[in-house]
């Protein structure tokens, strides 16, 4: 067995910053991830989630929770490693971030959002016990795709559950970044309906339908698999699929690791 080793970072630092909206921050984003220097974490939350408070999990619920009407979208930037390689590419990233419009938050935004990045999740348990349903979703695409990818899914769940009595908050944020692309994180946010299984089905159609049209990929890092089946089988294509097939009947020739998961059934 071969175990490879990394040193744990001489300092962190996390540190927020202001952009008047998803467009512009999505720019400032790409130009980091293209040209460089990346920081080692880069997120941005549209004006919903910024407005709500999910940029900060933590401060949900307390006064500076968001920033107030018009207050645009938060980015979070932050560096790990040797103290020289953290100030040299904050300082860099910095530098392109104000070129792009952003405005320096200081690093009480970044902290709170590393030291309450994991809590945000556990709400959806104290949502679901006072009737508020709540889902995520994700998606990717090419840098230039990610405009209409992030319209046409906020339009998909919103007219989707609008139409079935409860309209909804739709939240989103880019949680990874490429040098060609980036992902897109959404969460949803409604009344549950009688049956809450059956009242997200067709929300969950329409934006597998709508990322699909715009050009994204039907999962980035939540997988594939029974929900996802029927669109990947169409983002692949023919000959995509034909593939993975020949590869799990060389490998798997009796089916029977998770048939029907991936793909339908032959």
């Amino acid at each position: 067995m071969t175990v490879r080793l990394r040193p744990l970072p001489q300092t962190r630092v996390y540190e927020g910053w202001r952009f008047a909206s998803f467009e512009e921050g999505a720019a400032a984003l790409r130009r980091l991830a293209q040209d460089g220097p990346r920081p080692t974490v880069l997120r941005l939350s549209d004006e919903t989630e910024t407005l709500i408070g999910l940029a900060q999990p933590d401060a949900i619920g307390s006064p500076d929770a968001g920033d107030g009407p018009g207050a645009g979208c938060r980015a979070i930037a932050g560096y790990e490693g040797t103290a020289e390689d953290v100030a040299h590419r904050r300082e860099s990233a910095a530098a392109v971030l104000r070129g792009c419009g952003g405005t320096y938050l200081g690093e009480e935004p970044g902290e709170r959002w590393a030291h309450g990045r994991y809590s945000a999740p556990y709400l959806r348990d104290a949502l679901l016990d006072v009737g508020a349903f709540a889902e995520t979703l994700e998606t990717a695409a090419f840098w230039s795709r990610v405009p209409e990818l992030y319209a046409a899914v906020r339009a998909a769940l919103t007219t989707a559950l609008t139409e079935a009595g409860t309209p909804p908050l739709v939240m989103c944020h880019i949680s990874h970044v490429y040098e060609n692309g980036a992902s897109l994180y959404f969460t949803v946010v409604s009344a549950q309906g009688e049956d809450p299984v059956a009242h997200w089905a067709p929300a969950k159609r329409a934006a597998g339908e709508a990322i699909l049209a715009a050009g994204g990929t039907i999962s980035h890092h939540h997988g594939v698999g029974t929900d996802h089946r029927e669109w990947y089988v169409r983002e692949a294509g023919p000959l995509g699929v034909e593939a993975l097939r020949a590869v799990k009947r060389r490998l798997d020739p009796a089916g029977l690791l998770n048939p029907g998961v991936l793909l339908p059934r032959d």
